[in-house]
């Protein structure tokens, strides 16, 4: 018999990941949805079908119905405050996976706080956009005692994810030190991108001839953030794929690391500090290619690339 799975936190990513699970997840029981607001699980309970999924009205009902338990929250203080609500119930035997991104001290402490109250912990950050947990395409870091990662594998390559990056039997704060880490470098690919373009337009080469070369040479991640830069898309979307205080959390986060561990890391400064300039700009619409705008702006150039 399957064990029965809950989900705390419908985001962008949370959505697409229990669209997944549902779909691909060979349960035998509905899935349980919580989110802060109602809203989302009874619209996601909707797509998905009322007979696959069960909406709660609390994280207390997850707790008391479910065996395995993912959450994937927008910061720090989320996940600790929804593990507070966790610990106010019997947590014996509850596997919990935290699939948020947060700093690796936060990782680790509530790797300790629910594993002393006899439940089972797994960190399992992700890495791939919003539509890559659509489509099930993510890649799935896992830490964690290897007994509890390997009840949680079920759920993650084929079914969430493409592939796995197994950290068993490492502490769990080891999965988001690598999703911190690895932040920082879609972070500087955005910085090296907005710098390029810019650079092309104002010599003459044009942005175009750029993104040619972009296409033939750095098929992938280079390619999409440089076609969303081109087409403006970095400040016309109403709802930002990585949001600017995200980035600006994962960047916190990875300056603080780099701080403690004696590492220089100028460009991930360098990185941040375009990002404020996204959030004194675009507000709530800022995303991480945002920071073309601000390189634009800082060599003369309007923020928007078109009219």
């Amino acid at each position: 018999m399957a064990p029965q799975l809950a989900w705390i936190g419908l985001g962008n990513m949370g959505r697409g990941m229990c669209k997944n699970l549902v779909e691909k997840g060979n349960l035998d029981k509905p899935l349980i949805l919580y989110n802060r607001t109602k809203k989302r699980s009874d619209d996601l309970a909707a797509s998905l079908g009322s007979d696959k999924t069960k909406v709660v009205e609390t994280i207390n009902d997850v707790v008391k119905s479910a065996d395995i338990i993912f959450m994937c929250l927008g910061d720090d203080a989320a996940v600790d405050a929804a593990v507070n609500v966790l610990l106010q119930e019997d947590v014996k035997g509850k596997v919990v996976v935290d699939a948020s991104t947060v700093h690796p001290d936060t990782t680790n402490a509530l790797e300790k706080r629910l594993t002393t109250k006899g439940a089972e912990f797994v960190g399992m950050p992700v890495f791939g956009a919003p539509a890559m947990a659509d489509s099930g395409n993510l890649i799935c870091v896992l830490a964690g005692a290897g007994s509890s990662v390997a009840k949680v594998k079920p759920f993650t390559k084929g079914v969430m994810g493409r592939a796995d990056i197994d950290y068993s039997d490492q502490p769990a704060g080891n999965a988001t030190l690598l999703k911190v880490v690895g932040n920082t470098f879609i972070l500087n690919m955005n910085e090296v991108l907005s710098e390029g373009h810019v650079l092309a337009e104002k010599s003459g080469l044009g942005t175009q001839n750029l993104h040619a070369w972009i296409e033939t040479m750095f098929p992938g991640p280079y390619t999409a953030y440089s076609t969303r830069m081109l087409a403006g898309d970095y400040y016309k979307r109403d709802e930002p794929l990585f949001h600017v205080d995200l980035a600006r959390k994962d960047a916190r986060h990875a300056l603080d690391l780099a701080e403690r561990a004696g590492a220089s890391v100028p460009a991930l400064k360098v990185g941040d500090a375009h990002l404020a300039k996204v959030k004194e700009h675009l507000g709530d619409k800022g995303d991480i290619p945002s920071i073309y705008g601000a390189v634009r702006q800082e060599s003369g150039l309007k923020f928007e690339n078109k009219d």
